[in-house]
């Protein structure tokens, strides 16, 4: 069974704050998030020294790069790196509109996973707008495949994910997990996933500017033979499909609404992932925008097709 639709918007109801490190610049970075009107979304404003240098619509057609993060903008220039966790929560947290306030170019790492900004969202609430939410409806399975990886839509009465990574290293193997969006079921079994990596690769991660920022503080790192070098081991005994169930999440949020449908992966990655996405709303007849309306004095509620507002990513 999928996560359940709400028919309205949200935001937070008041400001809140994070800090932390880049994983992968090393730079301090505070996140300063704030309620935002209906209908505006996920927006990044970034700053340097104090001085606002530009926004970020946080939407797939934004996406620069999927090397190793998710990152929007401009790479060379105005962009934000390693959106997918603060995403995620986001998107499962079930918050549409809030204006994201950083000092710098890439969202803080913290313990490498969800649970922190689950944890500052959970602190102050949400507040309900009046104003239906949309969502995008599966119509049809849309496929994308890159080597023996792939990743597919398929129509499906409410929303679900479906991923499964194999790797040839021990300590991870083949791992597959299916979850709803659903927010309780993000906060206990997915938010608390962190980033993992393999010690064989941070030289050659620092070398390309990658990494810099990793720890064992907020990275799962495995080591030449195969253990977990962390001391506290792993939070799920499956923590890394999990993680990248996270990731997906975090990803699949830059839809610009949250979907009815199942998603499924195999081997994917940010990548892949955002691939997928493009291919579902490069098609018209893949999908349809729906919002819920109550019938009967409240009593009941249905999805009806709706016309999508001009600023909608799915106008490509």
């Amino acid at each position: 069974m999928g996560a359940p639709t709400l028919d309205c918007q949200t935001t937070l109801k008041s400001r809140v704050s994070l800090s932390g490190v880049g994983v992968h610049s090393g730079k301090p970075v505070s996140m300063h998030f704030s309620p935002a009107d209906p209908d505006t979304g996920i927006t990044f404003v970034v700053s340097r020294s104090g001085e606002q240098t530009g926004e970020i619509r946080a939407l797939f057609s934004e996406v620069g790069s999927t090397d190793l993060c998710t990152v929007l903008g401009d790479p060379a220039g105005l962009h934000v790196a390693t959106v997918e966790h603060v995403m995620a929560a986001l998107y499962a947290m079930g918050v549409d509109n809030v204006t994201i306030e950083m000092d710098g170019n890439e969202a803080p790492i913290l313990d490498g996973s969800a649970e922190p900004f689950v944890d500052a969202f959970d602190q102050v609430g949400l507040e309900k707008q009046s104003v239906s939410r949309r969502y995008i409806r599966v119509l049809k399975p849309i496929r994308v495949e890159n080597g023996a990886s792939w990743a597919e839509f398929r129509p499906f009465a409410g929303t679900k994910f479906e991923v499964e990574i194999n790797f040839s290293d021990k300590a991870i193997g083949r791992q597959a997990f299916s979850a709803p969006l659903e927010a309780d079921f993000f906060r206990t079994e997915i938010s608390r996933a962190r980033t993992f990596g393999f010690m064989k690769d941070v030289e050659r991660l620092w070398a390309a500017g990658y990494a810099l920022g990793s720890s064992l503080e907020n990275s799962v790192v495995i080591g030449e033979d195969g253990r977990i070098i962390n001391l506290e081991g792993l939070r799920y005994s499956n923590e890394f499909v999990r993680h990248k169930m996270l990731d997906a999440m975090g990803d699949l949020a830059l839809a610009g609404a949250r979907f009815l449908g199942s998603f499924h992966s195999y081997r994917g990655g940010h990548k892949l992932n955002a691939a997928a996405l493009h291919a579902l709303l490069s098609d018209r007849s893949a999908f349809e925008i729906v919002e819920t309306t109550r019938r009967e004095r409240g009593r009941s509620i249905e999805m009806v097709a709706v016309n999508a507002p001009v600023f909608a990513p799915w106008n490509i």
